[in-house]
């Protein structure tokens, strides 16, 4: 994931994860990827591909803030370097407020496949997402997804799971599949642990995690171990649940649900189809403005920097010693409870950054999603059996 301009963003939203790391990492307000750190990170990764496809992921912050004429640089240093047979994609996660016609005719011209950030209908989006003024952000984002949707520029929904739209997941899915003109949507739940801005995920203090099921393990609770915005893990197991029975009953075969089916290709023995629900991680590295270079897009903290594509070749990085023990270590750490868990499979203790709580046995770094995510496989598991026997599949 490349960052061009860095945390630096157009809004302020309440539960953003990234904003503070201009203050963390001592950026600059305006941090700008220059046009030699630009060819420098292009040319080493198309390098590194072993593969036809190469794609490229723009983030941010906002990365529209660039402005149009670095991407139209970004097209051309990648056909500058791409190798014989090689296909190149672009995908960039927005907000969407830069997006004039200008700038869908651009990604409409060059393929852009485009993330737009939206969490559901009017009320429950600006409950988090303002304007750095405090002003909501909802007419902004929709004018954009009209534009691509007229321009017929595919794009996807990233919805936000916090405290408050994850009581109404009828209305956020019936918004994001009936008025917005997506059929590719992605649910990310927002948790965060009270000290995230100044504390590594990881590097916690997990004597005084909090055990399962407790009150601390919870949002809200004046000692709880995450931030108020973060979602309530019961509440993201039922979310993920009802949304689950209206895709099915209406909407199988012709929406994309992420968390959906990576399910079902998981249970068919497929490989993970997202990061979170994969095995081992450590693919996703982020690439900031300056060139540094960190494990994930949600570990940007000095104790995961694997270096600066300046003095190291980027793909050197990716499969450096350090990137490979944190890829599997995932995996290697995992509290029993989830080594004997029916849906092992399936979760692999998600994203290793929500790993906050104790078991109920008092063994640390479970994921505080865990009722939630249990909850959750636990209700779709008998469809996944008969989604699998229709298709010819024995579940694992």
């Amino acid at each position: 994931m490349n960052k061009p301009s860095g945390a630096e963003c157009n809004i302020d939203c309440d539960y953003c994860f990234y904003l503070h790391k201009t203050d963390l990492l001592k950026h600059d307000e305006h941090a700008r990827m220059s046009d030699s750190q630009l060819e420098q990170h292009i040319r080493q990764y198309i390098e590194a591909q072993t593969g036809e496809q190469v794609v490229f992921s723009w983030q941010g912050g906002e990365p529209t803030l660039m402005g149009l004429p670095f991407y139209e640089r970004v097209v051309e240093l990648q056909a500058k370097y791409a190798k014989p047979g090689q296909r190149i994609e672009n995908d960039l996660q927005t907000n969407g407020i830069a997006l004039d016609d200008e700038w869908v005719a651009f990604l409409k011209k060059h393929g852009f496949h485009v993330g737009l950030s939206i969490d559901g209908p009017r009320e429950l989006h600006d409950y988090y997402r303002k304007t750095r003024n405090g002003k909501p952000t909802f007419d902004y984002v929709l004018s954009a997804a009209k534009k691509l949707a007229k321009a017929e520029v595919p794009f996807a929904a990233l919805c936000v799971v916090n405290r408050q739209n994850a009581k109404q997941p009828e209305a956020v899915y019936r918004f994001l599949t009936e008025e917005l003109g997506t059929w590719r949507i992605q649910f990310n739940p927002a948790v965060e642990p009270r000290t995230f801005k100044q504390s590594a995920p990881g590097k916690m203090d997990f004597s005084s995690a909090p055990v399962q099921d407790s009150e601390r393990a919870k949002p809200g609770h004046p000692l709880s171990v995450v931030t108020d915005w973060s979602v309530d893990p019961d509440d993201y197991g039922r979310f993920l649940s009802v949304v689950w029975d209206e895709w099915l009953k209406k909407d199988f075969g012709r929406i994309h649900v992420n968390l959906f089916e990576t399910a079902i290709a998981q249970a068919a023995g497929l490989p993970a189809q997202t990061c979170t629900q994969a095995e081992f991680c450590g693919k996703g590295l982020a690439v900031e403005h300056d060139g540094e270079v960190y494990s994930c897009d949600h570990f940007v903290y000095p104790e995961y920097r694997l270096g600066n594509i300046a003095e190291t070749h980027l793909g050197d990085m990716a499969f450096s010693v350090v990137q490979e023990k944190f890829g599997m270590d995932k995996r290697d750490t995992l509290p029993q409870q989830c080594r004997e868990c029916d849906y092992l499979q399936l979760c692999w203790g998600e994203c290793p950054k929500n790993r906050l709580i104790k078991t109920r046995d008092g063994e640390t770094q479970l994921n505080y999603l865990c009722s939630g995510l249990y909850r959750f496989y636990e209700h779709i598991g008998p469809d996944v059996i008969r989604i699998l026997k229709h298709l010819g599949h024995l579940p694992k």
